[in-house]
């Protein structure tokens, strides 16, 4: 790991004033991603910008109903609150699906969204990577494709997001709260954070430079609404999501009155299904429905060799969601299809 220096931000503005005086500085979490890039010279931050002291630690319940939820908010926390627990439990199962105990107790809310993807080529500093330095190429093109994307890649870089939290909060409609020098504070939606690579894949995010994320906003919980988090991976203890699916449904009368479906582990960023969503709305949710969505949703894939099987594994995923979402809403689950 190469020297740095380090500050203790004690304000929001000293924070971004630190940033804008040091270039090549980075603002520092609870550091369960950044220091690991560190030590593998992928991330090499010639200041660190501490942010665990400012006062965006708490859970707040808004007068509409919503959550405000402070950026530094660790993982295990946010998981464990009741009232995201009650209200909105894709988010508690993501948070407990995503990482061990031990990460959780010090990863933080700010720094989930933020994490950068786990593709074998951009931690290797060895290999090409268009993520980690622009203009060198994708080395993973030409290699094993099974863990990467199948959604909204370019020739530029293939890369899947790793964040499960983001997933959730991606069907949930959350607002990201930022705070930075130019603008002061701004909320933009969180399905509007985080970018496809296109032609610019070093560009994980829409964050300016020196922007800070202060909160996660969370819209009041629709009464009669549930959700889920499913998700699959290689082990059952915590490891990255091969494909994951966060799930919000509200019935009534037995046809879908509301329904949100983001996809992990298949994009650059959660994959908001907008189009199975607008083929669900209004419909009855049987066998048939289910699966004219979810085909119509994953014919936009483009499997590379190796992990063409993400897509079945994905409508399945969404489809057993759905089904346990209408038992829990009172409706009958589409039945299983062979």
């Amino acid at each position: 790991m190469k020297p740095f220096a380090y500050v203790r931000a004690t304000s929001l503005q000293e924070a971004v004033d630190a940033h804008a005086r040091r270039p090549g500085s980075r603002y520092l979490g609870g550091g369960t991603n950044l220091v690991d890039l560190m030590k593998h010279d992928v991330e090499t931050p010639t200041t660190l910008i501490d942010l665990s002291r400012l006062p965006l630690n708490q859970v707040e319940e808004l007068p509409a109903g919503g959550l405000r939820i402070g950026a530094t908010v660790r993982n295990a926390d946010l998981a464990a609150h009741p009232l995201v627990r009650s209200r909105y439990p894709a988010l508690s199962q993501a948070l407990l699906a995503g990482a061990s105990g031990q990460l959780r107790n010090v990863a933080t809310t700010g720094g989930n969204l933020l994490q950068r993807t786990r593709c074998p080529y951009f931690q290797d500093v060895s290999k090409p990577c268009n993520k980690r330095e622009a203009g060198t190429g994708c080395g993973a093109l030409d290699s094993t494709h099974r863990d990467l994307a199948v959604l909204g890649h370019s020739e530029h870089c293939v890369a899947t997001h790793p964040s499960d939290m983001a997933v959730a909060l991606a069907a949930l409609d959350a607002g990201i709260e930022l705070y930075g020098d130019e603008e002061g504070p701004r909320q933009i939606a969180a399905t509007a954070f985080h970018r496809l690579p296109g032609n610019e894949p070093e560009q994980d995010t829409v964050i300016r430079p020196g922007e800070i994320v202060t909160a996660v906003v969370l819209p009041p919980a629709t009464t009669g609404a549930v959700s889920r988090y499913r998700k699959a991976r290689d082990r059952a203890s915590y490891a990255f999501a091969l494909v994951s699916v966060a799930a919000v449904l509200e019935l009534a009368d037995g046809r879908v009155r509301h329904v949100a479906l983001a996809f992990g582990g298949l994009a650059h960023r959660p994959w908001r299904a907008t189009v199975a969503e607008g083929l669900l709305a209004g419909a009855p949710l049987t066998e048939e429905t289910v699966d004219r969505a979810m085909d119509a949703e994953l014919a936009r894939a483009r499997p590379l060799p190796g992990n063409a099987f993400k897509v079945g594994l994905a409508r399945d995923l969404a489809r057993d969601a759905l089904t346990g979402l209408a038992r829990a809403a009172g409706g009958q689950p589409p039945a299983r299809l062979p």
